[in-house]
């Protein structure tokens, strides 16, 4: 009985494993999915911590070998009283179609999570699993999903090999009996975890094979479904004073620069989103139209300035590439004064003020490619600059509203000495950067009048105070002005050559007219104090390169990267074949000099070199020959010495002597013994010799008989002389 139990329990054993392993891989799968999901922040924090608690209670099942399954009742009773939540959430809770409906799917998880028992619902879990993977690739680009993707899809492959050995077993007609080896579950998750992380390598690597090759589109057909940042809610057409600190107070990374010939980060530049010009003493508003640009033959979109001459200018014009984070912005951020602009955008427009931006809602600004020229007016032009300006300018960039007097007579005070409007200009900025203070710190109320607070009382703030205040201020001088909104260039990664621009340099700042030239740059705000560089910051750098790869070869790869791609392939493979080519014809040309050279001695000094080739002939053939060589001399040594090495030198003198007796008429089957051999010879005397040479090899051979050994040489010389009778 207990023999036949204990059969029993070891032809189980395998199948209750790989169903117990599979539980397990099916777990993690879905929890990685949902793990992933969680990681880009697209959830609310009420739901992560209901589907987290289920997740561990389901483990603490499956760690305590306790099986929790709700009856089929309780699940129908739950979805049915979940459709009414799910209406309520969509139109009271959430307030939205999409959340609602992450919040259904998350629920059905969670009861099938309990409820699993039949293949479907096994399958359902796993496509559930997936599906959280896909919906965060589309929130998030950042590298961490690179690694939480590898996961997830060494988790899969495992899950995948259990499912169909699951399969494999429940279908079996004849169980295999595992008696003799009850170590198959341990051993068979060895073989596991070795295969799996192979497959996942092979995988990988064949995946990014097909992914590089593949023509590619990137036409953001799910950009919509990404979330609206602070970013673009800051550089819209109506900005509340105020909004670009709350930015400010962010170090995320907003995007990646990369200026042409610009090895070392040797630029300082501020990078122009949106231009606001109408101010209501608490928001500044943009009210120009947008209009369409047009294109160049090469596809380039022309970006010509409005309302403005541009004048004389040196012509520093630079190349650079901005490659931006999925913030959700339609705004292109470009140096001043942008000339031309490249991308994957259907069409651009340019409102009235020059801010460049992208009209379509469900493709962000993502990448592109522009040109601008960074060369300023010189001082002494600006300072001759002509005050007549153009109608439409004093029209809209002269308004102002209900100012508190102090302001008016503060401007006039720091001005009153200067002679023309540059010198003014100069004069309204470095007071502002001299005699108020920095701070990220917002006020805690919100005033009636922001900028007389700002001016008169609390005299210190962040940039958007500064370039407010000094806007406002050549306003009442009847000075055109207006603000600016944008980016300060950030730290330079030399890793990448690139820049890089976080939240935190989100700044503000003035642009004055001047007649003749156009708008000019003026940035009232004091400097910042600068951080303090320490070890961690050079790790940062490589993490970030890491991540601008990830985000400019995989997340951003279209067409235009697959013709770099193609193009570097080209030139590396041409120029590898020139270095080859090259390197033959150096070899060939040395070659022949040293043949010419040595034909030249031959002729010089026939005797010595035939002599010395002959030589060098027998060494060559003796190195050939070496290992043959060393072999028959060792074979001469023991046959030499017989007693030395019995069995050696038995086989060494017995095979001498079957190769002669077959030269002279006496061979030996293969299928002969030594005994039979001896008993089919017909000579009597050749029978003889032959018999006392066998004897005495096999003693020799099989007893190691040293004595035996040593006769073996005259034994064989006995042997030749009866054959030669």
């Amino acid at each position: 009985m207990s023999s036949a139990t204990s059969l029993r329990s070891a032809t189980t054993l395998l199948p209750e494993a790989v169903e117990r392993y599979f539980e397990v891989a099916l777990y993690l799968l879905v929890l990685m999915g949902f793990g992933t999901l969680a990681s880009t922040g697209g959830l609310d924090l009420p739901t992560v911590a209901f589907v987290t608690a289920a997740f561990l209670a389901r483990g603490y099942c499956l760690v305590t070998h306790r099986t929790v399954i709700i009856p089929d009742r309780w699940t129908t009773a739950l979805t049915i009283a979940y459709v009414a939540f799910y209406l309520a959430d969509c139109f009271v809770i959430s307030g939205a179609f999409l959340s609602s409906t992450v919040h259904l799917v998350l629920f059905v998880l969670v009861v099938r999570l309990f409820s699993a028992r039949r293949d479907r619902d096994f399958y359902f879990l796993a496509v559930i699993a997936f599906l959280m993977v896909l919906a965060a690739a589309v929130l998030t680009v950042d590298t961490t999903f690179l690694l939480a993707f590898l996961g997830f899809l060494l988790v899969a492959v495992v899950t995948v090999i259990l499912m169909e050995m699951r399969r494999a077993s429940a279908n079996a007609t004849v169980q295999s009996a595992l008696t003799s080896n009850v170590s198959a579950p341990q051993d068979m998750g060895l073989s596991l975890a070795a295969l799996a992380p192979v497959m996942v390598v092979l995988i990988f690597l064949g995946a990014a094979g097909i992914f590089f090759v593949l023509p590619r589109v990137s036409s953001g057909y799910l950009s919509a479904y990404t979330p609206t940042s602070a970013i673009a809610t800051g550089f819209s057409d109506r900005v509340q004073l105020g909004r670009i600190g709350e930015i400010q107070q962010s170090s995320a990374l907003v995007m990646h620069i990369r200026i042409n010939d610009d090895p070392h980060g040797a630029f300082d530049l501020k990078w122009r989103g949106v231009t606001l010009s109408v101010f209501d003493g608490a928001t500044w508003s943009n009210p120009h139209e947008q209009h369409v640009l047009p294109r160049s033959a090469d596809g380039r979109f022309l970006l010509s300035q409005p309302q403005a001459s541009r004048g004389p200018r040196t012509g520093q014009i630079i190349h650079y590439r901005v490659l931006m984070e999925p913030v959700g912005s339609n705004v292109f951020f470009l140096a001043p004064t942008a000339l031309t602009l490249d991308g994957n955008y259907r069409f651009v427009t340019m409102d009235g003020a020059g801010a460049v931006l992208d009209p379509d809602p469900g493709h962000p600004v993502s990448n592109y490619e522009a040109a601008s020229d960074i060369s300023r007016p010189s001082a002494l032009q600006l300072r001759a600059a002509s005050d007549s300006y153009p109608p439409g300018i004093l029209l809209e960039y002269l308004q102002l509203p209900k100012l508190d007097p102090r302001i008016t007579a503060m401007t006039e005070e720091i001005t009153s000495s200067q002679a023309n409007n540059y010198d003014k200009a100069i004069a309204l900025e470095t007071h502002l950067r001299t005699k108020f203070g920095y701070t990220l710190q917002l006020p805690r109320t919100r005033h009636r009048d922001p900028l007389a607070y700002f001016l008169f009382e609390r005299k210190q703030g962040h940039c958007e105070y500064f370039a407010s205040a000094m806007a406002v201020m050549l306003r009442t001088l009847h000075i055109p002005s207006r603000v600016v909104n944008g980016f300060r260039t950030g730290e330079f990664n030399d890793v990448t050559s690139q820049y890089l621009v976080r939240a935190s340099n989100a700044h503000s700042w003035v642009e004055a007219y001047f007649p003749g030239y156009g708008w000019v740059s003026f940035d009232p705000t004091p400097a910042a104090p600068m951080e303090v560089r320490t070890g961690w910051n050079r790790v940062l750098l490589y993490m970030d390169a890491l991540a601008s790869f990830w985000r400019e070869w995989v997340v951003n790869y279209d067409t235009s990267h697959q013709a770099i791609l193609g193009r570097e392939a080209t030139r590396n493979g041409m120029d590898w074949a020139r270095a080859m080519r090259d390197w033959v014809r150096r070899e060939y040309a040395l070659l022949l000099a040293v043949a010419r050279s040595t034909q030249r001695k031959v002729t010089d000094a026939p005797e010595r070199w035939t002599v010395a080739g002959v030589l060098v002939t027998m060494l060559l053939v003796m190195a050939a020959n070496a290992q043959r060589l060393w072999r028959a001399f060792r074979r001469h040594r023991v046959a030499t010495h017989p007693e030395r090495s019995p069995t050696a030198a038995a086989t060494i003198w017995y095979e001498r002597a079957l190769r002669m007796l077959a030269r002279r008429g006496f061979p030996k089957s293969p299928a002969q013994t030594p005994a039979e051999f001896v008993k089919s010879v017909q000579d009597e005397s050749v029978r003889a010799s032959v018999s006392r040479l066998t004897e005495h090899y096999e003693r020799a051979r099989f007893g190691q008989s040293s004595e035996d050994a040593a006769r073996l040489p005259e034994d064989y010389e006995e042997v030749v002389s009866a054959t030669s009778q």
